[in-house]
């Protein structure tokens, strides 16, 4: 997540010096490391001498998408074609646009959009998620979510621009006949002096998730908003809100608390927006908690895929379906300030069980084979 000021998330700047530091790779070639500058290095080193308390296994990254720091990617999605093509589009914040690279490869495909307001336009676009053939696209700067139809791209329905103050992160349930649309904004309450973001009082976090429906409606689409909601407790409180993921089955929906001056961790919530009076990764998390997945088995088992977004590592903190207990932690051997993350869960030519795809230092995406992450946490075996 990166806000416009807010010293919340000091590391978005340090960042884009970094990010314009690494050398741009080719189509499935890993990022190389970059010539970093002193704060970056004291950054990485507070995260290094941290003790662990649960040490990530290295595992291999399957390819790296060409790196354009320009874009400054954050989220990513995936498509699989009916022809078996799989599709992985990212959102580009600075250039207002998506990005398209081959599912398989990590080549690149091509470019959807540009900056404006109109139909097929973004305006700083962060979080996106893909449900059936409809992309569903967070726009930070528009206030919005914008829904394009794939194969071709076409833009079909628009809506959330009048609740919706500063929206970045989605999660889609799918609910009847249509979908359930959940969107987190993470609205603050003016600048102070000095220019920063003033966190909003706990009594005012009653508004950080929104829920709309979303279905079909005779020749177009129809959206309508469900209300939102937000704990204001202590402890149940979402200060500055992204990420989030869901599990119908379980009542559960999970959602990442990225202010690091309170926690790093996960918030537990059910899915009509009561907070359950528990919060995972506070322990095990070394920087700030950001993307989440799900990975559901016939039984009813599965793991929850969360982010830890270090500056110099990203590591990726897997917890039991249902116990949310800790199952452990891999890392790849390049990924790093991973913002999004996407779990393509269905098998492909090239990952028959599976692939996470996470977003390397807001230039591009890597590629993690499922197999060389169960396999190096030695997790069973995953019917779907």
């Amino acid at each position: 997540m990166t806000q416009s000021k807010g010293f919340r998330l000091p590391h978005e700047f340090a960042a884009c010096a970094l990010a314009l530091a690494i050398v741009a790779c080719g189509n499935g070639t890993p990022p190389q490391p970059a010539t970093i500058d002193a704060e970056d290095r004291a950054d990485i080193s507070r995260e290094a001498n941290r003790a662990d308390a649960a040490q990530a296994i290295e595992v291999p990254e399957a390819f790296a998408t060409p790196m354009t720091p320009d874009d400054n990617i954050d989220s990513v999605a995936s498509w699989a074609a009916p022809d078996g093509r799989v599709l992985l589009l990212a959102t580009a914040k600075s250039t207002h646009r998506l990005v398209v690279y081959d599912g398989a490869t990590g080549g690149f495909v091509r470019h959807v959009g540009g900056q404006g307001a109109g139909q097929g336009e973004f305006d700083r676009p962060n979080g996106i998620a893909i449900a059936d053939d409809l992309v569903f696209v967070v726009e930070r700067d528009n206030h919005r979510v914008q829904v394009l139809q794939l194969p071709g791209m076409q833009p079909v329905a628009m809506f959330g621009a009048d609740v919706l103050q500063l929206p970045y992160g989605i999660w889609i349930n799918e609910a009847g006949d249509g979908y359930e649309v959940y969107v987190t904004d993470a609205y603050m309450a003016g600048e102070d002096a000095q220019g920063e973001d003033i966190l909003p009082p706990l009594e005012e976090l009653d508004r950080r998730v929104h829920r709309f429906a979303f279905s079909r409606a005779n020749d177009g689409f129809d959206a309508r908003h469900l209300g939102a909601f937000g704990d204001t407790s202590p402890d149940g409180a979402l200060r500055v809100v992204e990420s989030l993921w869901g599990d119908p089955d379980n009542n559960r929906l999970l959602v990442a608390e990225e202010d690091e001056t309170y926690a790093n961790e996960f918030k537990v919530y059910d899915l009509d927006g009561n907070f359950a009076g528990r919060t995972i990764g506070g322990e095990f998390l070394q920087a700030q908690a950001e993307g989440i997945m799900l990975k559901t088995c016939a039984n009813g088992s599965g793991w929850w895929i969360t982010t830890e977004q270090g500056k110099g590592r990203t590591a990726f903190h897997l917890f039991e379906r249902e116990s949310l207990e800790h199952a452990g932690a891999v890392s790849g051997p390049t990924v790093a300030n991973t913002d999004g993350i996407w779990l393509h869960d269905a098998p492909t030519t090239r990952f028959p069980d599976g692939v996470l795809y996470a977003v390397h230092d807001d230039q591009g995406a890597v590629a993690i084979d499922w197999r060389d992450i169960a396999s190096a946490l030695e997790l069973p075996a995953c019917a779907r």
